[in-house]
């Protein structure tokens, strides 16, 4: 599980992201441009264990520096002042995750790193998962009522029959 945790760590932060933007509504450039070389810093990290030579970590670096400064790049254009218009907020943080899961994705191919694929699929997977929920919100929030006003007079008959127990 320790070998893990920067992977989740990725996946916690790119979820928040997400869901703070779609629920504040407010654009989240600087957190976006700050996570994708946290990212890069995570590739760097997972090969460079498996690598003696100084040329190939030096590689190993620059190729990632590159990548993400790619990455980085594209999410700034995103928000060049005619492009960040035609946008709303949610919009514009699906485009980023689109942009973090394709770039994680493609740097886990070429460090090859399968854990680091698996969250490009994942932060991927997440983007139409995120449209619904927005879609769905208020379908969601019924259900939930629902269901807690199904379960709530069993656990309530159930607390009072534990406190009825001598």
């Amino acid at each position: 599980m320790r070998r893990e945790w920067p992977y989740l760590l990725v996946l916690v932060l790119a979820f928040f992201g997400i869901a703070f933007t779609s629920v504040t509504r407010a654009r989240m450039t600087i957190y976006w441009v700050a996570l994708a070389p946290l990212i890069g810093l995570i590739c760097v990290v997972t090969r460079w264990r498996e690598i003696a030579a100084s040329g190939e970590r030096a590689r190993l670096i620059w190729t990632q520096v590159l990548h993400w400064g790619a990455v980085v790049l594209a999410m700034q254009l995103m928000f060049v002042t005619g492009v960040e218009r035609m946008m709303n907020a949610g919009a514009g943080g699906l485009a980023e995750l689109t942009l973090l899961a394709l770039g994680t994705f493609t740097a886990g191919v070429h460090i090859a790193a399968w854990r680091i694929c698996l969250v490009g699929l994942i932060l991927g997977a997440g983007v139409p998962g995120i449209a619904w929920l927005e879609q769905s919100a208020l379908l969601l929030a019924l259900a939930g009522l629902v269901v807690a006003a199904l379960v709530a007079p069993f656990l309530w008959h159930r607390r009072k029959q534990r406190t009825q127990e001598p």
